[in-house]
């Protein structure tokens, strides 16, 4: 099963430069933990664990736009199970221009869940706990990926106290309202991500 989260999870249950001109060949491609990225990673995203080891996962590069209307390259970490549903879907997000702000290796940011949301990166692997609990999350497998974090906060309901991670999204947590990056259902992102297999938390 994946997840896919807008965060909004959605799962199967980079450093972003700016891209000029670029083949597309070039700008999507999926292989295997280059030892650059799996040094990176260590004590970060990744700690030994018997459940996810390198051979599992696979490293992605995408291209996707802002509202810059420029190109810009992406990568993350995914499960080997999903990459390539991923590449799929992003390249049918790039092709219609769909915006996303910034796709980078959440090792960029430490790891750290806060960082990466507050700067509304898109990313997948990560081997931790779901907030707050001893679970593992499915980042930790890397079947979930959340998209645009900081738009489509990640929202939860604890003794009567509502939590919002990250912690400066309040102002995007009433769907209602109208804003960029703001993933709704039946919109394209959407429709994608469950034409492929992920379901939507």
């Amino acid at each position: 099963m994946c997840l896919f989260r807008t965060s909004i999870t959605l799962f199967w249950l980079c450093t972003a430069l700016c891209v000029q001109s670029q083949n597309l060949s070039e700008g999507f491609s999926i292989q295997e933990i280059p030892d650059s990225v799996w040094n990176l990673m260590q004590g970060k995203t990744y700690h030994p664990n018997p459940h996810v080891q390198r051979s599992d996962l696979r490293y992605l590069k995408v291209l996707h736009w802002d509202y810059d209307e420029k190109a810009h390259q992406g990568a993350l970490v995914c499960n080997k199970l999903i990459a390539d549903k991923l590449q799929a879907i992003f390249r049918e997000l790039y092709a219609h221009h769909y915006p996303i702000q910034h796709i980078r290796l959440a090792d960029e940011y430490d790891a750290d869940d806060e960082r990466q949301m507050r700067d509304n990166n898109t990313s997948c692997f990560c081997y931790r706990n779901v907030p707050d609990t001893k679970k593992l999350s499915y980042h930790a497998r890397g079947l979930a990926i959340d998209i645009n974090t900081l738009y489509n906060p990640y929202v939860r309901y604890r003794n009567g106290k509502t939590i919002v991670q990250p912690s400066n999204a309040q102002p995007y947590v009433d769907r209602k309202k109208n804003y960029r990056y703001k993933i709704v259902e039946g919109d394209l992102c959407h429709r994608l991500f469950l034409k492929h297999g992920f379901i939507y938390l």
